[in-house]
């Protein structure tokens, strides 16, 4: 089946009660899933300005966390000005969402903990892709199709990607078989989360033009993984995150 060409257009408004639904959150970073999801939704446009939110029970259900970690998202969303509160209605979109973003726009001191964060993954991800390679087993080839697919899905519909971004590194870190080495991937989590929302500020609050590149070069690494080709894999895990970082540079779209 053909994939879906990538395009700068936004998607198209689904309704609120149409948002897309990641998957489960995991660990700490519930609230943060649920902020990602819905700051997406609202700077492409899915939840259009003025447009009322669903219930907190109702996003809870949809997002499947507790009431809680919703309030503490919405709680962060109205501080950043992208939700406005009104009594016994709800939640709204403010009426210019990209313009209360833009006044909390990224500090000198955010972009360099990103980028100190890429030269970290700049040492130890290539060399996760060479152990990989040498002791990938079936089942690890499975999550990495499985993070792949969801990539490419996600990405098809306009939905927050980033998540299975991370999901196909760490399942990499996964089948070098040593725990030291995914524990470092985990701690990384939050930077490429991050990353992602400080990109979509610093871009003028565009989708995210680039995820194609990023998802031939996850295809490419796997490929090299299933092979067990240790040394390519090494190389290419090395142009993928200089690659992100090059990226994340080219601010102006």
């Amino acid at each position: 089946m053909a994939r879906p060409e990538p395009t700068d257009a936004a998607p198209a408004r689904p309704a609120a009660e149409a948002l897309p639904l990641p998957p489960a959150p995991r660990g700490e970073r519930f609230a943060e899933r649920v902020y990602d999801s819905l700051f997406h939704a609202i700077m492409t446009g899915q939840l259009a300005p003025g447009a009322r939110l669903p219930a907190e029970l109702a996003l809870a259900t949809r997002f499947q966390v507790s009431r809680p970690v919703v309030r503490q998202a919405l709680d962060r969303l109205r501080a950043e000005g992208l939700l406005q509160s009104v009594r016994g209605s709800g939640s709204y979109v403010a009426p210019q969402p990209a313009a209360a973003a833009a006044l909390a726009k990224p500090t000198a001191a955010d972009l360099g903990h990103i980028l100190h964060g890429l030269e970290l993954r700049l040492m130890v991800e290539p060399e996760c892709a060479h152990l990989a390679a040498m002791r990938r087993q079936g089942a690890d080839l499975a999550r990495m199709r499985q993070m792949l697919d969801g990539f490419e899905q996600a990405h098809a519909r306009g939905d927050v990607a980033h998540h299975f971004d991370y999901g196909f590194h760490e399942a990499i870190a996964q089948a070098t078989a040593n725990p030291r080495l995914v524990g470092v991937l985990k701690m990384l989590e939050y930077d490429v989360s991050r990353a992602v929302n400080l990109w979509r500020h610093l871009a003028h609050m565009k989708p995210w033009r680039r995820t194609q590149e990023a998802l031939d070069e996850h295809r490419a690494l796997y490929a090299l993984i299933e092979s067990q080709d240790a040394e390519a894999a090494r190389r290419c895990m090395r142009a993928h995150v200089e690659n992100a970082r090059v990226r994340m540079m080219q601010l102006d779209g």
